[in-house]
């Protein structure tokens, strides 16, 4: 159970353009934004920081990185987050065979090399401490140029902040985002925490 009632999103008329972005991310408006509202600057600075991380015209794949955040986010231990990251990669394009598959990203044939060590990447920027060393990075810029590494790194910032958020609060876990993480990721040891 929360440990605080998100607000119906009519409570901050003025939000309406702010929580539509999150609508076309996710299909709705999070608990976690709800609950954010309380402070309407927060949910505006978050919003154009989410535009600015997960750019269109950037040059990693959207859906890709709503993985990324995944992976953050798995490292970071917040359910709430792994959960909603897989609902947005599906939405930006990532079939349900690639999720299905995330346990085994270092060995399925959906995910390439530069996807694995990505994620790897992405795992080890999420931890505390933070495990991102020498030999992580040569793999990276293998694959990846200094701007697409600087896009990445934005999404496991962006979702460090919610993964403490929604941790912190106890945010409640909405239906879509459930049901993905109980078809994708209950076969290794998902169950919701306290977010359920």
């Amino acid at each position: 159970m929360a440990h605080m009632k998100p607000l119906p999103k009519e409570s901050t008329p003025e939000l309406a353009d702010d929580f539509a972005i999150f609508e076309q991310i996710l299909g709705f408006v999070p608990n976690s934004l709800l609950t954010m509202q309380r402070r309407p600057a927060m949910v505006r600075g978050f919003g154009e920081l989410t535009k600015a991380v997960m750019d269109p015209n950037g040059d990693v794949n959207l859906g890709f990185m709503r993985l990324i955040a995944h992976f953050s986010s798995r490292a970071a231990g917040c359910q709430y987050c792994e959960a909603h990251s897989l609902v947005a990669a599906k939405i930006h394009g990532v079939s349900q065979d690639k999720l299905d598959a995330i346990w085994e990203y270092q060995s399925s044939d959906l995910y390439t090399d530069a996807e694995r060590v990505a994620l790897d990447y992405a795992l080890a920027a999420g931890s505390v401490p933070n495990a991102v060393d020498a030999d992580l990075m040569a793999r990276m810029t293998q694959h990846w140029s200094d701007d697409q590494i600087v896009q990445i790194l934005g999404a496991v910032c962006l979702y460090g902040f919610l993964n403490r958020w929604n941790d912190s609060m106890a945010t409640d876990l909405e239906t879509s985002p459930h049901e993905m993480a109980e078809r994708v990721l209950a076969s290794g040891g998902w169950d919701g925490g306290k977010h359920v």
